[in-house]
């Protein structure tokens, strides 16, 4: 694969830089370890503590507390490129550096910064974020059962949280728990709980078909004691952090996706020209071509929205999001972008014919994987919902 020239999309050469990069550093040592990882289901937790010393954890952390002051753009090509060699580490990533650790440095108080977000850094903590519950997926906010009520200096926490990425072995997590249930959507609140406060554990790892490698699992909170400073905002206003975090989340969401189709394309496009039929490369068939040609098209259009709306989220103010253009056009890239990334990944399985049905292969292991991108972060009909109902409040003025 030829690295994409940012240069041709207006990115600057420094962004250039921190691509190439993280790609080579995944080629190297992180792309050895994807076999083992689907086939048993191994966190590589050394490796992927090691990546602090790669300036690859903390990317958006300022650079006092010990991370490289860089913006969540650079963050997005970080995951696209880690995604072409190793999506599951990729997606680990995005759940500890993104869901969990910007949202700190978003919405954190100086306190809280301090005593975390170094950690962070140096690889001490992978984090998680915990908010879908059995019974809130789609309706995160709205029918979450987990609750904070205050006691003294604590709150104390009880629920279950299902299906957290990094859940079973992150040291620190960021928790929506209702603190006013009667208010509903306004009634949350959000906590930074370490793994040994008492009354937290972890009830089970989920087993899934993709992703291996990525631990999921179910989080319970049996009365879990968290120090009242460690409350992330206001009381109450924890929609407003969600909000705001899922917007972003969505759009290096869509860079993963990018990622990870171009892999796929990459290898069906090689697997064209060595496998032969009826004495010939079987790239030399034109509905081979077609196909080709198709991949080729879906990704190139999910990278033209995908990088634009990337812009603009760099600048996205503390407290904005959940509403308005952004919401809508982050929607709108993640959309397209899990789409766009299924399609080339079933494509890349009928090039590799019955091959591509083998487990053992790569392009099986990314097919496998590929359908996590329209479901997570929303899914597509959630997205769609978002998208159409900005686009309703901007008809009616």
């Amino acid at each position: 694969m030829t690295i994409p020239n940012l240069a041709a999309f207006g990115f600057d050469d420094d962004y250039q830089a921190i691509y190439d990069a993280a790609y080579r550093y995944a080629r190297e040592e992180l792309y050895p370890l994807c076999a083992r990882m689907d086939n048993e289901d191994w966190f590589p937790e050394t490796a992927f503590r090691t990546l602090a010393e790669q300036g690859l954890l903390g990317v958006t952390v300022p650079v006092e507390y010990g991370g490289a002051g860089l913006d969540v753009l650079a963050q997005c090509f970080i995951s696209e490129a880690v995604a072409y060699w190793n999506h599951t580490v990729s997606a680990g990533m995005l759940a500890s550096d993104n869901l969990c650790l910007h949202n700190l440095v978003r919405n954190a108080n100086a306190d809280q910064k301090q005593r975390y977000l170094p950690r962070f850094c140096d690889g001490t903590v992978i984090g998680a974020l915990g908010m879908t519950e059995p019974g809130a997926g789609s309706d995160a906010l709205g029918s979450m059962a987990t609750t904070a009520r205050r006691d003294g200096d604590d709150y104390v926490l009880n629920g279950r949280k299902l299906f957290i990425t990094n859940g079973p072995v992150a040291d620190v997590l960021l928790v929506y728990a209702k603190t006013a249930p009667e208010k509903r959507q306004k009634g949350i609140s959000a906590f930074i709980v370490e793994k040994n406060f008492p009354g937290f554990s972890v009830a089970q790892k989920l087993d899934k078909m993709g992703w291996r490698g990525s631990p999921t699992g179910e989080l319970v909170f049996d009365d879990c004691r968290v120090p009242a400073g460690n409350l992330v905002g206001a009381e109450n206003q924890g929609h407003v952090v969600m909000m705001s975090g899922l917007d972003i989340e969505r759009v290096i969401g869509a860079f993963f996706d990018i990622g990870l189709a171009q892999r796929a394309f990459d290898l069906a496009l090689e697997y064209s020209t060595q496998r032969k039929q009826f004495g010939q490369p079987i790239g030399q068939f034109q509905m081979v071509q077609a196909m080709l040609a198709d991949m080729y098209t879906e990704i190139e259009c999910m990278r033209a929205l995908t990088y634009q709306v990337g812009r603009e989220i760099v600048d996205l103010a503390e407290g904005e999001g959940g509403r308005g253009a952004i919401h809508k056009r982050s929607a709108a890239a993640l959309l397209a972008a899990g789409r766009g990334c299924m399609r080339v990944l079933d494509q890349a399985v009928q090039i590799h014919g019955g091959m591509g049905f083998m487990r053992e292969t790569e392009v099986n292991r990314l097919y496998r994987s590929g359908k996590v991108g329209e479901i997570a972060a929303g899914s597509n009909q959630i997205r769609q919902v978002i998208i159409a109902g900005e686009l309703l409040k901007e008809a009616a003025g």
